[in-house]
């Protein structure tokens, strides 16, 4: 009898192990930005319209989550139509030879609190490069339909320079500087 019961106690464990939830990213209620330094005295923003993301865990606190992000490279959006086509030539992005970008994380580990560190690959045009987000789990809700989201925002800095975008290699006009930032709610997949 008590084999038995370690026997179902052991299925139990490895059945909640398994048991991992799906989650989605929820285009209309989030947003993926960048901000860069031009000439030395104020700020770029701009923003990508399109992606798709995930991140699957089995903690309810994401401490085991897996990420998975990808970002329309032609969706880019700085309000001026010249700009936005210049960033997608080979000076910038060359985002007929490279149109998407894309982040795997390796790790999302609790610091305290609703804080998090999020590590992972990211990879523009040719190159992949580790970076880490800082990241606040802003927590789970019920939407106005019962369905549930949970919400994240994000942040990071990376240098362009190491990711083949060589326009203005100095960083006199264009910061080499480019910080990125993500406000994201997710819903369980369907």
């Amino acid at each position: 009898m008590k084999k038995i019961g370690l026997i179902l106690l052991a299925l139990i464990i490895s059945f909640g192990a398994f048991a991992q939830t799906k989650w989605t990213v929820d285009p209309m209620h989030s947003f993926v930005n960048f901000s860069v330094k031009h000439m030395g005295i104020s700020f770029v923003d701009g923003s990508f319209r399109k992606f798709d993301g995930s991140i699957t865990a089995a903690n309810a606190d994401f401490t085991d989550a897996k990420v998975s992000f990808t970002v329309d490279v032609n969706s880019i959006n700085t309000s001026v139509e010249p700009r936005d086509k210049h960033l997608k030539s080979d000076d910038f992005f060359s985002a007929e030879k490279y149109p998407a970008m894309t982040f795997q994380s390796t790790s999302f580990k609790k610091r305290s609190g609703n804080n998090y560190e999020l590590a992972g690959k990211l990879t523009i045009k040719d190159v992949t490069k580790d970076v880490k987000f800082d990241v606040v789990f802003g927590g789970k809700a019920k939407d106005q339909r019962g369905g549930e989201k949970a919400g994240f925002s994000a942040v990071t800095t990376i240098n362009r320079l190491d990711y083949n975008i060589k326009y203005d290699p100095t960083g006199m006009g264009v910061s080499k500087d480019v910080t990125i930032r993500l406000n994201l709610e997710f819903a369980p997949a369907k």
